[in-house]
């Protein structure tokens, strides 16, 4: 059960998609007793001004649609229902929500791309996508986050019967940057989820993926890498919610931290309702802490409420690098620099070859090389 001092399944049931429903976070709560409440700038009280700039830019391959709705269009919020405040306020505040739809049975030749480009950190500002893949389609997702922004929004990928979406985001800010954000993906029977989330930049960024599943035989993969660095707080917590009988799930994150104050939460929580029989679950999370000063909290937690599971288990693991390592490269002439350059590569790299965009991966991969030269 972790930390928690309620079952998980109680935790999660409040969602709303009414504001007043939640109360203004006081840091006590088991959500945000990791977040710095001060860093986020109005997003959780409501109480800055929508005065931000975001621009969200859409580039999507033959017979892929993409257009911009009002709140009353039947698609928003069909998947996700909002279960904090920020989320909430952020489903009540957008002006326009981009829906983008991969028809049934189709397989674009290229990835789609969104891409959000903030235009300074002066006001907040909210946002609201929607990602639907019908019965039998395939499609891959590239969500690019740059810029300086103060920026709550939430992300539906809604997957049908038979079809495969797989995600990768990059939350690539600059130093100044405060983004809070829900991703939720709905699983249809047969239909599959692989989500990458790579977080590097932004002052504050706090990423909440969560999946659940309407039919049987889902399959979830949520991977991700972050690398904080001094000052930085960046947080995952991720939910999967199996309320399906034989569905699978698989949670793999790894992090690095090197600075005074750089801060990584991860909050893994697993949910085997009573009704998931032959469920296969597992979730990990290991961080690398590269210098004195540095702060990894990691938090697995497994609820199972019923006895016929296939498998089901969690790990976590938070430390420096390993001397050993370090010797065996130095014994063979490499330098302290480059050992300890390899050694960082190849913990996180073991996870970044899992992105399919090779242009994505290697991006990924220089920018770890950049953290480290630092």
């Amino acid at each position: 059960m972790g930390l928690t001092e309620k079952p998980l399944s109680t935790l999660h049931e409040k969602a709303s998609y009414d504001l007043d429903d939640f109360d203004v976070p006081t840091g006590r709560e088991e959500a945000w007793r990791f977040t710095p409440l001060s860093r986020l700038k109005g997003l959780h009280s409501g109480k800055a001004a929508i005065t931000g700039r975001v621009l969200t830019q859409t580039y999507t391959p033959a017979g892929v649609t993409a257009e911009w709705v009002g709140r009353d269009d039947a698609r928003i919020g069909k998947a996700y229902v909002p279960a904090d405040r920020v989320s909430a306020q952020a489903y009540n505040a957008f002006e326009k929500a981009l829906v983008v739809t991969v028809p049934k049975e189709t397989v674009p030749a290229e990835h789609i791309r969104i891409e959000v480009r903030g235009g300074g950190s002066d006001g907040v500002t909210y946002g609201h996508i929607v990602v639907v893949v019908e019965p039998m389609a395939e499609a891959v997702v590239v969500l690019e986050h740059q810029g300086s922004a103060v920026y709550a929004d939430n992300i539906e990928f809604v997957v049908g019967d038979g079809a495969t979406l797989k995600v990768v985001s990059l939350q690539d800010w600059d130093a100044d940057a405060v983004h809070v954000s829900h991703h939720h993906a709905q699983l249809a029977k047969d239909a599959t989820f692989k989500g990458f989330a790579v977080t590097m930049g932004g002052d504050l960024v706090r990423l909440s993926p969560s999946v659940s599943y309407t039919g049987p035989g889902g399959d979830a993969d949520l991977s991700g890498v972050y690398f904080a660095d001094a000052g930085q707080h960046l947080e995952h917590r991720l939910l999967v919610d199996h309320s399906q009988p034989h569905c699978k799930s698989n949670v793999d994150y790894r992090g690095a931290l090197q600075g005074q104050d750089a801060h990584a939460v991860w909050i893994g929580d697993v949910i085997i309702r009573v009704e998931a029989e032959g469920t296969d679950t597992y979730e990990l999370n290991r961080n690398l802490i590269l210098t004195d000063g540095a702060r990894a909290d990691s938090v697995p937690n497994l609820e199972i409420l019923t006895g016929e599971v296939a498998g089901a288990g969690h790990a976590s693991a938070s430390g420096r690098l390993d001397d050993e390592h370090i010797f065996y490269l130095q014994a063979r002439g490499i330098p302290f620099d480059e050992a300890r350059r390899l050694v960082v590569k190849g913990f996180l790299g073991q996870l970044i070859e899992k992105i399919q965009v090779a242009e994505i991966r290697d991006r990924v991969l220089n920018a770890v090389e950049a953290e480290l030269a630092r």
